[in-house]
């Protein structure tokens, strides 16, 4: 299947504070110190980004709960046509505030819990009783009527705990759960020794997590890693292959500096002052990504034209170069 060349990102995922209330072991943003857009600036971009075709916006940060008007800039976003969600640590969620985002526009909350176990999720998080916050923040929303994910960063102190994760998803009525891939970008470069899994651990992960989406349930169980081509997993269903950044989404920063996506920091353009269409056509660094061509073991794989060489945020994090084999990649 032919990839198809989109006239906007289908996704915007949008941070939209730098601060944060966790001091996280893989945290990509903490080092952002750009200016935050005021609400009134926001809403304005917000209601460009409709125009331009987008058709969902994912607030992020930092925690965007810590934004007091977040209600009001959610608002503007739903009345543009958008369709609502946001990623949040859940520790500022409790039923009020679940009722409060219901109203405003929200259609989906993701909630990030990293273990079932409660200390070593708290540990990695850098905050004590954030575990049972989250848990606590899932059921809010589920009263409310806001559907539910959770996110759950793959790393060394919980691949081997699939069956548990899955369970806490089912148990607290979760729609979604997402395996995302570990990103050596940020606060995740500096720790990778300690937390990123070896290639080979990485598709021993893989299988199981693959054998466990195909089981029928009602949980949907989401994996974002283009390496798992390999494996055998392709999607005949989707756009585009390889990563998705660039291709079907973008980022926004906080000061409205746009980039392929949150662990790629180069920037592209600028919602406040740029034209979104024309930065989404025309942006030199979108337009490598949409065209990488295969560099070391990539180019006599027979997989390359499924997996277009794996993550590139990671890629470019680790060697300097969109081009070079994914690091979790597992083929010799």
């Amino acid at each position: 299947m032919s990839e198809i060349q989109l006239k906007a990102p289908l996704t915007i995922n949008w941070a939209i504070n730098n601060s944060c209330n966790f001091s996280c072991q893989h945290c990509y943003s903490r080092s952002d110190t750009g200016d935050e857009l005021d609400a009134d600036i926001l809403c304005g971009c917000i209601e460009k980004v409709a125009r331009a075709g987008v058709l969902s916006v994912n607030f992020g940060g930092g925690e965007p709960l810590l934004r007091r008007d977040l209600p009001e800039i959610a608002s503007c976003a739903a009345r543009a046509g958008l369709r609502v969600s946001m990623n949040s640590n859940g520790f500022l969620l409790d039923r009020e505030k679940a009722r409060q985002l219901k109203e405003a526009g929200f259609s989906k909350v993701g909630i990030s819990i990293d273990s079932h176990l409660p200390e070593q999720h708290d540990r990695f998080r850098g905050m004590p009783g954030s575990h049972e916050r989250a848990l606590n923040a899932l059921t809010a929303l589920r009263e409310a009527g806001i559907r539910t994910s959770i996110s759950t960063v793959i790393c060394t102190f919980n691949h081997e705990h699939i069956d548990e994760l899955i369970a806490l998803a089912e148990e607290f009525g979760a729609e979604q759960l997402n395996f995302h891939n570990f990103k050596c970008s940020g606060l995740g470069f500096a720790n990778r020794d300690e937390l990123d899994l070896s290639p080979a651990q990485w598709k021993e992960f893989y299988v199981k997590a693959l054998r466990e989406k195909r089981k029928e349930r009602s949980l949907d169980i989401s994996l974002d890693d283009p390496i798992i081509a390999s494996l055998g997993m392709r999607d005949t269903t989707s756009m585009v292959k390889g990563s998705v950044c660039g291709k079907l989404s973008l980022n926004i920063k906080t000061n409205g500096d746009i980039t392929p996506c949150g662990f790629i920091p180069i920037v592209v353009g600028n919602i406040v002052t740029d034209d979104l269409r024309e930065v989404w056509k025309n942006a030199p660094v979108l337009l490598k990504l949409r065209n990488k061509e295969p560099t070391g073991k990539c180019a006599g794989c027979a997989d390359y034209s499924e997996c277009l060489g794996g993550c590139s945020a990671r890629a470019l994090a680790m060697t300097g170069d969109f081009n070079s084999p994914d690091p979790h990649c597992w083929q010799p």
